[in-house]
């Protein structure tokens, strides 16, 4: 099942609820384009491969390439989120339930930001829904345990596979080039960074642009009174949508990030940043054939600190690692209670 364009907009029109159910969706859309794509260009900025609003333009275009292609061969990340939770049979009080589910996902990524802390919007995503969803059923029922598992599986992938390639990734690159001159590799290196920045993007695109066209098509989907639908397709449209939203996110905010990933956190070299722009790359390829919903985040950050202990521990800022490393364990019971509470509340006053 799918929607066009133009009976999008007529039912926005027509239906308030809609209305308020999909700008609640941008809204987190562009939360995630100033909070977690800045991830995908923060080493090749960082690097001075290529400047902060080039970096962008060019997120834009492969966010959107990633989106559309890795949907056209795969749309299992967005299937998995989509059935993440049961909200049950009454679409009014499902939609309540989602709505309050994105209001506390924009709260606490906005919150995060402001710390200049890179949290993921993923799991964001996932605590938030899955709360609101404990609040609509009052226990555990509307939770799937299935999907439930693959977000831990991709905890664990993010995380562990991130810092692995990152650390095997720029050995295996400083070995190739070990007899061959800096000046030569700088040139080539600082391309190759682009194109890292290119392939992250892309992935960006292909792991979250799709978690959250899944949720979009859930909004529509309760707005119509329609909370039986099983499976859908993604329009070409939504596409594009929300890769304008996510590209206009990085540009209002994602320099902070930039910031904190890209410099803050590790002082790399060309190579180093190319390293940990394919090993992330290739994390987020492999997790999103798989169907296994990853954070992109995780992924980027301990590629980067892989590459970092590379060379000496002492490279790595361990002190803002803790910083993200206890953002990233606060977000499932964080943001799920503000899920929660903000469900409980949304029901009470709708």
């Amino acid at each position: 099942m799918t929607i066009s364009f133009f009976d999008f907009i007529s039912q926005l029109t027509s239906n308030p609820v809609l209305l308020v159910t999909a700008l609640l969706t941008l809204g987190v859309i562009l939360v995630n384009g100033w909070t977690d794509a800045p991830n995908a260009i923060a080493t090749c900025v960082s690097t001075r491969s290529i400047d902060a609003k080039s970096a962008i333009i060019m997120a834009a275009i492969f966010n959107f390439f990633g989106v559309f292609i890795m949907t056209m061969i795969n749309a299992n990340v967005a299937q998995t989120i989509y059935k993440m939770v049961d909200f049950g049979g009454n679409s009014r009080e499902a939609l309540i339930a989602l709505c309050a589910a994105l209001f506390a996902i924009v709260t606490w990524a906005t919150a995060a930001w402001y710390f200049g802390i890179p949290t993921s919007e993923s799991h964001a995503l996932i605590a938030g829904i899955s709360g609101a969803a404990i609040a609509l059923h009052n226990g555990f029922d509307g939770i799937n345990g299935a999907a439930w598992i693959k977000v831990v599986y991709g905890l664990i992938l993010s995380t562990f596979m991130g810092f692995g390639f990152g650390w095997l990734v720029v050995k295996t690159t400083e070995l190739i080039c070990k007899r061959i001159s800096r000046a030569k590799t700088n040139v080539f290196f600082q391309n190759a960074q682009v194109a890292g920045g290119a392939a992250m993007a892309f992935m960006h695109g292909a792991q979250d642009g799709q978690k959250f066209m899944g949720v979009f098509m859930l909004g529509i989907f309760l707005a119509n009174g329609q909370a039986d639908v099983t499976s859908f397709q993604i329009p070409i449209w939504m596409m594009m949508l929300c890769s304008i939203v996510m590209a206009l996110g990085t540009s209002i905010g994602g320099y902070k990030i930039i910031k904190s990933v890209g410099m803050d956190m590790c002082k790399l070299q060309k190579y180093q940043g190319f390293s940990a722009d394919l090993a992330a790359a290739t994390c987020l390829l492999v997790s999103s054939l798989t169907g296994i919903p990853v954070s992109t985040t995780h992924t980027k950050t301990t590629s980067i600190m892989g590459v970092g202990a590379a060379k000496r521990l002492s490279s790595v800022n361990w002190g803002l690692v803790k910083e993200m490393v206890m953002t990233w364990i606060l977000t499932f019971p964080g943001c799920g209670l503000i899920g929660y509470l903000m469900a409980k509340l949304f029901l009470v006053i709708f």
